[in-house]
Order: C-alpha cells, then sequence, then structure tokens
C-alpha cells in the first residue's frame, strides 16, 4: 500500500467509512426485523433444501415461507399476545416490579386478540365488529410498524433463501481470499447459528404454543380453580425450555404440585392434576423432544455461554435480544476460537475438534447435495 495515501484513495476510504456508519445506522433502526429474518432463514432452510429438487429456487422460497415461516410468526404472535393479556390480569393482583414497565406498551395491544370468538359469539356482528375496530384503529401505529418489520424480515429471509450460495461465495472471495481459516469460521458460525436457531429457539416456540393450547383446553374442563394463567404458564414453559437439563420442569413440576395441594385442602377430585402433569410430560416435554432429536448435532456451545446470551440479549436489545444475543455469541466465540490464533500467530496449536461434553446446540441435517449438486455450505 502505498504511503502516503493519494487523495483518491484517500476520499474512497472516506466514502467508504461513510457507507459503513449509513449501514449501521440502518441496521439499528430495524434490527429487530434484520435478526428476525435471520431467524426465519435458518428456520425454513432445511425445508428450502429439500424443496429445490422439486421446484426453482424462487419458488421454494417463497414455498417454504408461506409453509413455515408466516404461520409460525402468527401462532407465536397471537399466543404471545394471549399470555401478555394474562399478565396484565395477574399484574392487578401482583406487583410485578421492574418487568411492568417492560411489559405494559403491549398488555392493551393484546386485548385485540384476547378473546377471538366474540365477533362469533354476539349476537350484534355490527357492534362487536365495531368494537374490533375500535381496538385495531387505537394502536394502528404500533400494529403497522410491526406490520413493516414482518415484512422486511420475510424479505431479508426469502433473499437468504434465494441468493445464500451466492452470498457465501461473495463472502469467501472478498473478505476471506479463499482462505482455508476463513472457510473454517463462516461454516462454524453457519453451523452454530443453525444449531441455536433452528433447535433451541424454535423448539421453545413449538413448546410454548403447544402448551398453552394444552393448559387452555384443560382449563375449560377443570372442575374447579383450573390452572392458574393457562397461556402465561404454557409461554413460561416454552421459554424455560431454553433452559438446559431441567428445562420447563421449572415451571410445570410447581404448577402440579400447587394443583395437588389444593386439590388435597379443598377435597377436589385428584385426576384433574394428575391429567395435568401426565398430559404436561407426554406431549410438552417429552413429543417434541423426540421430534427433534434426530436434528441433534453440531454441539459445539458451552451451555453457560449460550445461557448468558438469552439472559444478556433480552435485557440489552428487546424482544429480538432473543435472537441477536446468541448470534452475537456465535459471531464471538469463533472469531476468538478461530480467527485469534491465526491473527497472533499461533494458528499452529492445534484446536480439539471434540465439543465439550456440556455443549449445547440442534441443528437440521443438511443435505449431501444442494444447488445442483454443489457441496458447497450456504453460510450467510
Amino acid at each position: 500500500m502505498e504511503w502516503p495515501p493519494s487523495k483518491s484513495r484517500t476520499a474512497w476510504w472516506v466514502l467508504g467509512l461513510f457507507v459503513v456508519v449509513l449501514l449501521a445506522w440502518v441496521f439499528t433502526n430495524y434490527a429487530g426485523a434484520f435478526v428476525l429474518g435471520l431467524f426465519l432463514y435458518y428456520v425454513t432452510r432445511p425445508a428450502h433444501w429439500r424443496l429445490q429438487s422439486r421446484f426453482r429456487p424462487t419458488i421454494a422460497a417463497v414455498i417454504s415461507l408461506l409453509v413455515l415461516a408466516v404461520p409460525v410468526v402468527l401462532l407465536v404472535g397471537y399466543t404471545l399476545a394471549v399470555a401478555a393479556q394474562e399478565l396484565g390480569n395477574l399484574a392487578q393482583t401482583v406487583d410485578l416490579g421492574p418487568l411492568a414497565g417492560f411489559i405494559e406498551p403491549y398488555l392493551d395491544v393484546s386485548t385485540i386478540v384476547q378473546d377471538p370468538e366474540v365477533l362469533l359469539e354476539n349476537p350484534d356482528v355490527v357492534s362487536a365488529g365495531q368494537l374490533f375496530a375500535t381496538g385495531v384503529l387505537a394502536y394502528l401505529p404500533l400494529i403497522g410498524a410491526a406490520l413493516i418489520d414482518l415484512f422486511l424480515a420475510l424479505t431479508v429471509a426469502y433473499y437468504l433463501l434465494r441468493d445464500g450460495p451466492r452470498l457465501s461465495r461473495w463472502l469467501r472471495n472478498t473478505l476471506g481470499g479463499n482462505s482455508a481459516v476463513f472457510d473454517e469460521y463462516v461454516e462454524l458460525v453457519d453451523e452454530d447459528l443453525g444449531s441455536v436457531f433452528f433447535g433451541n429457539i424454535l423448539n421453545a416456540f413449538v413448546v410454548a404454543i403447544v402448551a398453552v393450547v394444552l393448559y387452555s383446553t384443560l382449563d375449560a374442563v377443570a372442575p374447579a380453580g383450573g390452572i392458574p394463567y393457562p397461556a402465561l404458564v404454557g409461554v413460561l414453559a416454552g421459554a424455560a425450555s431454553l433452559i438446559p437439563v431441567v428445562g420447563m420442569k421449572l415451571v410445570y413440576v410447581p404448577v402440579a404440585l400447587g394443583l395437588f395441594g389444593r386439590a388435597f385442602l379443598n377435597g377436589e377430585p385428584l385426576w384433574f392434576p394428575t391429567a395435568f402433569l401426565a398430559a404436561t410430560v407426554v406431549i410438552v416435554d417429552f413429543i417434541p423432544d423426540l421430534l427433534l432429536r434426530p436434528y441433534v448435532s453440531g454441539r459445539n456451545l458451552h451451555v453457560g455461554l449460550v445461557m448468558i446470551a438469552y439472559i444478556i440479549g433480552p435485557t440489552l436489545f428487546g424482544w429480538y435480544g432473543l435472537f441477536l444475543g446468541p448470534l452475537l455469541l456465535v459471531v464471538v466465540y469463533h472469531f476468538a476460537r478461530v480467527i485469534v490464533p491465526t491473527l497472533t500467530g499461533n494458528e499452529g496449536t492445534e484446536r480439539t475438534p471434540t465439543p465439550p461434553a456440556d455443549a449445547v446446540g440442534i441443528r437440521a441435517a443438511e443435505p449431501s447435495t444442494r444447488d445442483g449438486g454443489s457441496t458447497e455450505s450456504d453460510a450467510t
């Protein structure tokens, strides 16, 4: 590199710095949409790989998003809205402390979907429709912003699915210069992002949705008080599934003990708490784990680091910190593990390929060929 640099080269560096700052500003304002799009990409990528053998990449990407991503977003959004309404009811009788200020903007919005059957049960359809429309219009700016973020997230996921291989080649040629070390870094990041997004977080969403449906159904046939705040308990069970080893047992075991204790003290039948415990163990705990077990592989991340990312991420960044926290963890962890030894001249040090015994991660099985037989990674 010439020194001092020429005026033209300096101008290009200034322009490049301006572009980087501009992109950083855009990402900061739409960080939630971008990381949600990355999550949807990893959720739909296994299905997209399989559909590519039958359809063109564009059509396969659209089908994958319509069949998987859109239903997941709608189900999760509705489930969280119902749980937020129950959390608002709980906040009226229990002091939630700092948590109340964090969730307050979302509590009133959830009343829009608190009871979706009200339009069918109310004989005055016009009045019911006006009530629903009034609730929607009151929060139109917030709903509009959410729809824009969702559209942007789906767009990001779509282009990552369609142009992922080309983006991977560009990253490797531009930043890595076909370096074996950089290729290893990209592949490890891609693998563990699949573990975190497709395995851990998607599993938590699935558990939450299944638990909310199950607990709401059981509460409807409960002989007495039923399950306290069934939708909220279901969402907490899904969130607790992110905790290794004990997982959702931290939620449903105390609830079951409470139901048994209430039944003993009030002379109520024991079939309901027994049904609650048995249904939770089989439907919420065992079946999702059994279905995802074939995809368990690529265990590279230490369980403690993953837990810290799940806790610090939402605390620092808000709702999208659930995705951004693990993303930052994966990028920084493998940078320190793969790139730093090269920069410090210790690249000859052998890295142990065997992961730690307490590592975690669930990764979708990658097909042997894709993109017309190429085995190149779709790392992003």
